[in-house]
């Protein structure tokens, strides 16, 4: 019989105690020995829930315990986690993680720990939910160089604009709405500021090139400032607003950004809506693979903690080697990034839409202008490909010219232009 202890009794630490009770026979099965919890560490009672008798407030109880060979990790943050996890896998105990923050941090140190000690630190549930991406970039395109990454990786966002776009909701009213269902946290900001999605972008970096991606170092953008207008904007160019991770890896460093981007109707990016998520894989050989499911959720996150359980006892004394050293791999500044945007700029109410196109085509060149019906104080066009430092600099001609008063927004075009 394999014991495993539970740090953390939230959504998905519940969760996984549910598909281990639920899927029992089959998991144990598969695992080739029987799996029980036989500690669950939580700072609350939980009168009534069927696991006081293996509760514990004390976190050395399942550190020093010979019996428990695993342990899930499902706390959250970095703090205690980093200090928990390092601590229990320096005992010889293998631990698996939905934490995405941690891994992002110090997963480098602590696959390094894990190969030293001949055991396990797995993260499958850490990005994508219960889509198997790590599991596949570290064994099923293993043969390949990957040369992109790009993709949906957060639910919350997702959600909301698709509500935004189908249904024309303010931003608001659906956070507000995504909170009471349950997909957004009491304080939003690691989805909607787009923090959440760096991290895992930063995850799936790191093990495609086996080296140190630093989430601090990609550019990062969240969707508090799209609006009904810029929507609106993209369904009149066929196309729908997402809010995506985009990573291109060349010999020397990593163009990385996260932002919401325009993403085609051709595109299957753009048929991915409410809480599901997409990642597209380029590899030199296979060339386009994409991972799709929901990318949250009590549930399927915790199928894929329980997945990586079972890899940890079917592997005692035995280290399923994840490839990422600590060496550092140079994300590139994003104005050197080169791509074409939807800007949206106001002007003079009333102003003459000839005089305005042409002053945008002596700066821009030949690009045309749209604007929304009845509205006659802004208007928008979509730039060619330039570096995005190239751009900035011809906005503020724009403005120093008189034809924009403001810059509204600047969305990035996702998909082949971006480069």
């Amino acid at each position: 019989m394999a014991e495993i202890a539970v740090l953390g009794y939230g959504t998905v630490g519940s969760g996984v105690v549910e598909v281990l009770r639920t899927n029992q026979r089959s998991i144990d099965k598969r695992a080739m020995q029987p799996i029980r919890v036989r500690r669950v560490l939580d700072l609350r009672d939980f009168p009534g829930s069927g696991i006081e008798r293996i509760l514990t407030k004390d976190f050395n109880d399942i550190l020093n315990d010979n019996d428990i060979t695993a342990v899930v990790e499902t706390m959250g943050g970095v703090v205690p986690a980093y200090d928990f996890v390092k601590k229990l896998l320096l005992r010889g105990k293998s631990v698996v993680t939905s934490n995405k923050e941690l891994v992002a941090k110090h997963g480098a140190e602590l696959l390094s720990i894990a190969r030293e000690k001949n055991i396990n630190f797995l993260f499958e549930a850490s990005v994508g939910g219960g889509i198997p991406i790590i599991r596949s970039l570290n064994s099923s395109l293993t043969a390949d160089e990957i040369t992109e990454i790009s993709g949906i990786l957060n639910g919350t966002t997702n959600y909301i604009l698709t509500e935004m776009t189908q249904k024309g909701r303010g931003f608001d009213e659906v956070l507000k709405e995504a909170q009471n269902l349950g997909y957004a946290e009491k304080n939003p900001d690691a989805d909607v500021l787009g923090y959440d999605t760096c991290r895992k972008i930063a995850i799936l970096i790191s093990l495609a090139i086996g080296q140190q991606a630093d989430f601090e170092d990609i550019f990062t953008e969240g969707i508090t400032k799209i609006t009904q207008n810029d929507i609106e904007y993209a369904k009149m160019l066929d196309c729908v607003i997402k809010l995506t991770a985009n990573a291109r890896i060349i010999e020397n460093g990593v163009y990385a950004r996260v932002s919401p981007a325009l993403i085609s109707k051709n595109h299957p990016l753009s048929m991915v809506n409410d809480v599901f998520n997409a990642i597209f894989v380029n590899g030199n050989v296979i060339g386009d693979v994409m991972f799709y499911g929901r990318g949250a959720g009590k549930l399927p996150t915790a199928s894929a903690v329980v997945a990586d359980v079972v890899a940890c006892v079917r592997s005692l004394n035995r280290n399923l080697m994840h490839f990422w050293s600590s060496e550092k791999r140079r994300i590139f500044p994003i104005e050197d990034n080169i791509c074409s945007k939807l800007v949206r700029f106001s002007c003079e109410n009333g102003a003459q839409k000839d005089k305005i196109t042409s002053e945008v085509s002596n700066i821009f060149g030949g690009v045309s202008l749209i604007a929304l019906p009845g509205n006659f104080d802004e208007y928008a066009f979509v730039s060619e490909e330039m570096r995005e430092r190239d751009l900035d600099e011809k906005l503020k001609l724009l403005i120093k010219s008189g034809t924009a008063k403001e810059i509204l927004s600047k969305i990035r075009i996702e998909g082949a232009r971006e480069k």
